[in-house]
């Protein structure tokens, strides 16, 4: 079996991207969109809260600035910290402190936002994260990131494939 050429490294010059804002007080900036999750910087402002979710495959979170709380365990995340969540884990947690925090998060899967029943009631995945940037890139006629939302082939590899058209269509 022939081996597959690698993938070019690709640098991404965040400090120019703009932050998307998402609720009151939480937004980010989208890193890379795959077949199988995402990555991005989200960033909430002191007091900001990201609402009660369940993981449905791993998340890797690594603070890069400011602090959060897991509002659960009461634990603090400060800046250099690295938070590993399995899949099924169900949390909560706030910006705490006077400065932003500022999270790298790898999302493999999909979050699912969950009442006080435990009812999922929105659901983040790659796909709406990805339709959140292009929306507005468009809004604010922007033009959007190729190297972050187009497929490599490893991801184009992972998808399912598409059956053609129904003889009857």
């Amino acid at each position: 079996m022939p081996a597959t050429e690698p993938e070019p490294a690709d640098r991404l010059h965040t400090e120019e991207m703009p932050w998307i804002p998402t609720s009151p007080g939480k937004s980010f900036r989208p890193l890379r969109f795959e077949a199988d999750g995402w990555s991005e910087l989200m960033r909430l402002e002191p007091g900001s809260l990201v609402a009660r979710h369940r993981h449905t495959g791993h998340v890797h979170a690594f603070n890069l600035s400011g602090s959060r709380r897991i509002l659960e365990s009461g634990e603090i995340v400060g800046p250099g910290d690295y938070v590993y969540e399995p899949a099924g884990l169900i949390d909560a947690w706030e910006a705490v402190g006077d400065h932003p925090c500022v999270v790298h998060l790898k999302i493999l899967g999909a979050v699912e936002y969950l009442d006080d029943q435990d009812q999922v009631i929105d659901i983040a995945d790659a796909e709406s994260q990805r339709r959140s940037y292009l929306t507005w890139c468009e809004q604010h006629h922007t033009e959007p990131v190729t190297q972050i939302i187009a497929l490599t082939s490893r991801d184009e590899a992972a998808l399912p494939a598409v059956a053609g058209p129904s003889a009857g269509a």
